[in-house]
C-alpha cells in the first residue's frame, strides 16, 4: 500500500511539474523531484534522474564559461 501511494505521489509530482513548465511555476524544479520520489522504486527514474542532473552541470559550467571577467 506505501509503496502504491509512493509511486502515485511521484508521478502526480512529475505530472503536475510538465503542467508548470507551460504554466507559471517551479516546473522543472517538481519534476526532478518527482524524479527522486520515483528513483526509489524505479530504475529508470534513477537513470532519468542521473542524466538530468548531468545535464544541469553541463549547463551550470557553460554559464559559468561565459560570464565576462569582472575587473576593479
Amino acid at each position: 500500500m506505501m509503496r502504491a501511494l509512493k509511486i502515485l505521489f511521484g508521478f502526480a509530482l512529475v505530472i503536475l511539474g510538465a503542467v508548470m513548465i507551460i504554466t507559471p511555476g517551479p516546473g522543472w524544479l517538481t519534476i526532478v523531484f518527482g524524479l527522486g520520489v520515483l528513483a526509489a522504486e524505479f530504475v529508470w527514474a534513477k537513470r532519468l534522474l542521473d542524466c538530468l542532473k548531468e545535464q544541469g552541470l553541463r549547463v551550470r559550467e557553460l554559464f559559468n564559461a561565459r560570464q565576462p571577467v569582472r575587473r576593479a
